[in-house]
This record gives structure tokens, sequence and C-alpha cells, in this order.
């Protein structure tokens, strides 16, 4: 090879070397644990899609759903491990690992989308700071909707309760069933349909989106809306994963999450009213509870927030404090 071809050949393999990083794809693996009919995993969707769009292809997101990787309690640890770069959690699964988990778990303190929204500005910022200290940060805080009683039977008030066995989500709803007087068992939201046919659970509480994610209508017929809480899911990075990006695909995540959070709320509020009518045309009642049932819920709601208050901490008492001064 002559002088000249040599020189342009090193010329060429330069200019390939120098583009090689502009043109590289990072690629990320996301997992939730609901399925594609969710608005939350909906709303994922797009915001993996601006995600791609917006950084020109530079990271992709692969989303694995319906606890089809991982299951929905071990997400935080697997992000935490960098087992995967990001991921959806529901704050309430880790109540036992601090209280701030718990709070808008309990009912009454957040019964409204008003409420919902005010509960988060406070509570961000320590999330935020605790994420950090653990190696993540959260994206996106959404609120599900309201929550409600799936019976066989319609409920009529308190006294219905009495004695079912109900599955719950979180420690702060199954001390609540419990004040009801009914049996209330924590199982993950994958196990629903098998725990209703091998008996183990007889009614569920929960929003209307579970109930039609589960198509509930192969169980029971009933749903009396409460409303009562509405918490929360987030979705974290890996703070490593994150810093390895470059200061503008960092930008285009930090955007789309922000976007994800104003989309998600907004597609909350739908859910509510489109998953009801989803259970209708399968057959569903729909009822507002009865008073008694709403005063049991309220009395609970009131000894638990006194408990929770006893147990947090001075920052996590501030965070409430907070909340509470923001309704006034």
């Amino acid at each position: 090879m002559n002088r000249r071809a040599l020189i342009a050949s090193a010329a060429l393999a330069l200019s390939i070397g120098l583009a090689a990083p502009a043109a590289a794809q990072t690629n990320w693996t996301m997992a939730s644990g609901y399925p594609e009919s969710s608005f939350f995993t909906q709303n994922i969707r797009q915001m993996i899609k601006e995600i791609e769009e917006k950084s020109g292809g530079k990271l992709k997101i692969d989303l694995r759903s319906n606890d089809s990787l991982i299951k929905l309690d071990a997400v935080k640890r697997s992000v935490q491990s960098g087992q995967i770069q990001i991921g959806e959690i529901r704050l309430g699964v880790y109540g036992n690992e601090g209280a701030m988990y718990n709070l808008d778990n309990i009912p009454g303190v957040a019964s409204n989308y008003e409420q919902a929204t005010k509960l988060t500005e406070a509570q961000a910022p320590f999330f935020d700071a605790m994420f950090k200290k653990a190696g993540m940060r959260a994206i996106s805080y959404v609120a599900w909707p309201g929550q409600g009683f799936y019976t066989k039977a319609p409920l009529t008030g308190l006294a219905d309760l009495k004695g079912q066995k109900l599955r719950i989500y979180s420690k702060q709803t199954q001390i609540m069933g419990e004040k009801l007087g009914m049996e209330a068992l924590i199982l993950p939201f994958a196990e629903v349909p098998q725990a209703f046919s091998t008996g183990m659970i007889q009614s569920l509480w929960t929003s209307a989106q579970t109930g039609t994610d589960v198509q509930i209508w192969d169980y029971v017929k009933h749903f009396t809306y409460t409303g009562t809480m509405h918490n929360k899911n987030a979705i974290l990075v890996n703070e490593r994963a994150f810093r390895q990006l470059d200061p503008a695909t960092q930008k285009v995540v930090l955007e789309a999450g922000e976007a994800a959070t104003k989309r998600g709320w907004e597609l909350s509020r739908k859910a509510g009213e489109e998953r009801e009518a989803v259970l209708k045309n399968h057959g569903v009642t729909i009822a507002q509870s009865p008073k008694d049932v709403l005063d049991a819920i309220e009395a609970a709601g009131k000894g638990m927030v006194a408990d929770w208050l006893a147990t947090a901490s001075a920052e996590e008492k501030a965070v409430y404090e907070t909340y509470q001064k923001s309704l006034n």
C-alpha cells in the first residue's frame, strides 16, 4: 500500500473512531409489577418512547412488565444493586423499612387527589434524599386512584365485612382491614387470581384499575368505592447508571420523568372512571360505601396516624407537619 493510501486509510479509521462515541447506544433494563393494561405501564411505555426519541436513540429501555423479570417487592433492591438500571416501585411495599413509606397508606391522610398532590409535594424532598443515600434517584411519582372493596355479595354495612378473608397490599392496609374485623392478608398483585380460586381470600381491597387488571368479575360481582387513600408508585433510577449517561441524555431522562409524573396523575384520574365502566360492562355492580363503613375507616385512620407519629423520626414528623399546614 502506498503512502497516500496509508494516510487515507488512517484518516478513515480515525474518523470512525471519533464518530463511534456519538453513535454509541446505551441499553437499560426496567422492571415493573403491573400488566400492560395498567395505566402505570402505559405511562411508562410513553416515557420510554420519549427518552428513545429525544435522546436520538442513545438510550433504549427494555421494559419487563407484570413481574415477568423481577417481583414487585424486589424491584427497589434490584435497582439499588445495579441488577437493573430502572424500575417502578409501589412505595407502600417497603413500609417495614421506614415510616415515610406508610404515610400515604393510612386511611384518610390523603383521601382525594388534591390532598394526594400536597402530600407528594411534602414527601418528595424526603424520599429524594433517602434514595440518593442509597445510590438511586426518583424521577417520577404517580398516585393510584381511590380504593374500595370487591365482595361477592352487596356491601350493606360494616357487619358484612366481619370475618371476611381480605387481600390487601401493605402493612397499613392490613391494619385497617383488621380494625374493620376482617382477616387481612398481604399478597402480591400477581397472586390474586390464584388466591380467589383456592379460597385463600374472599374479598379484595384495591382500585378499579387493579380490579380490571385481575379480571375480578371472574370471582366477585360487587365493587364498593370508599376513596380513602391515593398511595403512590415511583420510578427509580440507579445513580451510577444515570451518571454514565452524557449530560444531554441525563436531561432527557429527567424531563421524561417529569412528563410521566404530570401525565400519570391525569391518567390516574381518568382510570378510576374508565375502569369502573369496564367493571360495569362485565357485570360488576358499582356502589358507594355505607356510612358506617366510612366511619369505621375514618376511626381506624385516626388511630393509625397517632401510631405513625409515635414511631416516626423527627424528620418524618416534620414532613407530616408540612403537609398538614399545606391543607390550611
